[in-house]
């Protein structure tokens, strides 16, 4: 007789621990369902359409001041700590006044996640370039997920890092390029935090009504197939190209400061690229969609790397 309890205590145990796993997989593939569901492309596009209203936002203009005040005054609504970078940047045109702007959210840990985009536009003397996808995508991209990163449950800490000075004032080459994130990459080696940067994910030019967005030769392969793997898994292969090229961005800084990156850029902006730097980079060529898409596969990119 007491054989038989015994059995079916343990089928009872061996049940218990299936549902209970069963439950705790659901429960977290439900909990990362519910952060896209919170995330709103629409959202993306209203920050971009805001930023856009200023006008162009080469540094030193008026609007690029707005720029930084409005980001600014979104990370604090969502609730993130706002810490601003100003420094002076020796260009072509002289020195320039710029300011990377980083809002953070606390984890438990001391490793950090960074999400970055640039705000700035590249200074256009024979027409007035908005730059809503160049610059402005990005930046309006993560200002719609800060206040649904910060609601997350986070064991790493999440920094919302917006770069200035992306673009060249005369020709793009290595000392006229990048002045933020080689600015922030110094910044953070002279500090001791550069070592604690788990990833940095850059996002560029991620607005566009048709995403094509392909590998990066530059960008660190592991973290590249991770990126990849969720878009597939999400249904964004369309999107999220095999195909490969080499992109030079605000990634390379970290890159080549050891830090595991990866740059989401879709260069195939209009046919052959043609809207890049020219006057039609403007609101009606994005779309929520678009924004919708690149914000699901970096809320659950955080997602994994935080389980790391």
């Amino acid at each position: 007789m007491s054989a038989r309890p015994a059995r079916k205590r343990r089928r009872t145990r061996t049940t218990l621990g299936i549902v209970i796993l069963l439950a705790t997989v659901l429960l977290g593939w439900g909990a990362l369902s519910l952060n896209r569901a919170a995330f709103d492309g629409k959202a993306a596009l209203q920050s971009v359409e805001r930023m856009v209203s200023f006008g162009p936002r080469p540094p030193g203009s008026e609007a690029h001041r707005r720029t930084q005040s409005y980001i600014t005054q979104e990370l604090e609504a969502a609730g993130l700590t706002v810490v601003q970078d100003p420094f002076t940047a020796n260009t072509p045109a002289g020195p320039v006044s710029m300011n990377n702007i980083i809002g953070r959210i606390a984890g438990r840990k001391e490793r950090v996640l960074m999400l970055a985009a640039h705000y700035d536009t590249k200074v256009m003397n024979d027409f007035r370039f908005l730059g809503a996808n160049d610059g402005g995508s990005g930046t309006g991209l993560l200002l719609s997920l800060a206040p649904v990163l910060a609601n997350l449950d986070n064991d790493h800490s999440i920094w919302l890092v917006f770069l200035d000075g992306e673009e060249a004032f005369e020709e793009w080459s290595d000392t006229d390029s990048l002045y933020g994130s080689r600015h922030l990459v110094a910044r953070l080696a002279q500090s001791g935090l550069l070592s604690k940067i788990g990833a940095f994910v850059l996002v560029d030019m991620i607005g566009d009504s048709s995403l094509d967005i392909r590998r990066d030769t530059n960008s660190t392969p592991w973290l590249t197939d991770l990126v990849w793997g969720v878009a597939r898994r999400l249904g964004y292969s369309r999107n999220f190209s095999n195909s490969s090229m080499t992109i030079l961005d605000d990634h390379l800084p970290f890159v080549q400061a050891g830090v595991p990156s990866v740059v989401l850029i879709d260069l195939n902006y209009g046919w052959g690229n043609r809207f890049w730097h020219t006057p039609q980079d403007t609101l009606d060529k994005l779309s929520a969609e678009s924004f919708s898409k690149v914000g699901h596969v970096l809320l659950e990119v955080v997602a994994e790397l935080d389980r790391e």
